[in-house]
């Protein structure tokens, strides 16, 4: 099959840079989606299962572990000239870790809001929120950095296996109320649970759709 008839998803995906800095930020080429959400959201998880790869992204019970942008992409792609990977998916460090040092804190905080301000082929930020908790308030201040740099972002709940299914759809409407005069807000919330798989393909099509592209099974 021709590299360009490839799946999105289901095909393998790579991890090719970790970003202390944006001096380290790969060349701007192809649209890049970014997902955002306090430490311990399960962030990780979701992106490994979004990918159908359990070792991709690296998932931890330490709070602030990933401290840098961590770029993938869909494998089998040189990078050279014309010969770039459809999208990349960006695991932004996690926010709202109280156990980490304040400079680390406001270091991985200035590299995430640096990036989210300049990056112009950054499509959406997708902010995970754990559905047994509901949006808090270090998760208000990240939608307001946001609105603030005119990011398009989306909702998406995460581990709704943790809750009973008749509150899901509750969940999702209240949520969706809490973000509806936000300006750069998505209007529709997703939900999703890693471990049962529920909602990955609503992300999988939003994704595709996002940065245009059709063959994403």
């Amino acid at each position: 099959m021709p590299e360009t008839e490839k799946p999105l998803f289901g095909h393998p995906w790579i991890f090719i840079r970790g970003v202390p800095s944006l001096t380290f930020l790969p060349p701007e080429g192809p649209s890049e989606v970014a997902f955002a959400g306090r430490s311990n959201v399960g962030k990780s998880s979701l992106i490994n299962a979004l990918v159908g790869q359990k070792g991709l992204a690296r998932t931890s019970n330490t709070p602030g572990r990933t401290q840098e942008l961590n770029y993938f992409v869909p494998d089998g792609y040189s990078g050279e000239g014309g010969d770039l990977p459809p999208m990349a998916i960006v695991d932004m460090p996690g926010y709202g870790y109280a156990q980490a040092p304040k400079e680390q804190v406001d270091k991985w905080t200035k590299l995430v809001f640096d990036y989210l301000r300049g990056r112009a082929t950054l499509k959406r930020v997708y902010v995970l929120i754990d559905s047994r908790h509901g949006i808090k308030k270090n998760d208000e201040d990240v939608l307001t950095l946001l609105d603030k740099a005119a990011v398009s972002y989306q909702l998406v709940l995460t581990k709704t296996d943790k809750i009973k299914a008749p509150a899901v759809p509750k969940l999702l409407a209240e949520t969706a109320d809490k973000i509806r005069k936000r300006p750069a807000a998505y209007p529709f919330v997703l939900s999703t649970s890693s471990e049962k798989g529920d909602g990955l393909d609503d992300l999988r099509q939003a994704i595709a759709e996002t940065v245009g592209i059709a063959n994403w099974k």
